[in-house]
């Protein structure tokens, strides 16, 4: 419930209107149990961090390439259905260019996603130079997401997916 205020507190205000009152408000709570669960902002950020990230992974289905029409469906509904958890971590990731204390969950953030695309492909056969691949994946979803987040239309993104999901297949296939 914490862990989600704070999202949602990020995602609407950036993180300059992050405070524990602010949490507690979106919680409905007393701001001092936000205090004593997490005793600081940091500690705030970097597990409502991990949460975010662990929840769009499962919401876009990154573990299952079985489908270019299903994978395409869930990507883009994870957009629209939850913006505030790709909002979130983008904050995130531009406040690690500014701030030293950031840098270290964003580079877990970004571990964790290439992880998972690294798994989604093993699941699919793909087995050689998989680090390779998986990042230039994840770089292309991540790329689709900002874009969707900043209105491209589904149109023009399930195109995007199309053109990433055929030379995906010919990498598989070349295999």
């Amino acid at each position: 419930m914490l862990i989600s205020a704070t999202v949602d507190v990020v995602a609407q205000k950036g993180l300059r209107g992050l405070t524990f009152r602010a949490v507690a408000e979106h919680a409905q709570v007393n701001n001092s149990l936000v205090a004593h669960h997490f005793g600081n902002r940091a500690a705030l950020l970097a597990a409502a961090l991990e949460w975010a990230v662990e929840q769009s992974i499962e919401s876009t289905h990154l573990l299952d390439l079985s489908s270019e029409e299903r994978f395409a469906d869930a990507l883009l509904s994870s957009v629209t259905e939850r913006p505030e958890l790709q909002a979130f971590q983008y904050e995130m990731i531009l406040e690690a260019r500014r701030s030293d204390l950031f840098r270290a969950p964003v580079t877990r953030l970004y571990d964790r996603y290439q992880t998972a695309a690294e798994d989604a492909l093993r699941a699919i056969g793909f087995d050689d130079d998989v680090d390779r691949v998986a990042r230039w994946l994840f770089a292309a979803l991540d790329g689709i997401v900002l874009q969707s987040m900043a209105g491209v239309s589904d149109a023009q993104l399930r195109s995007a997916i199309h053109s990433m999901w055929t030379v995906l297949q010919r990498e598989v296939d070349r295999r």
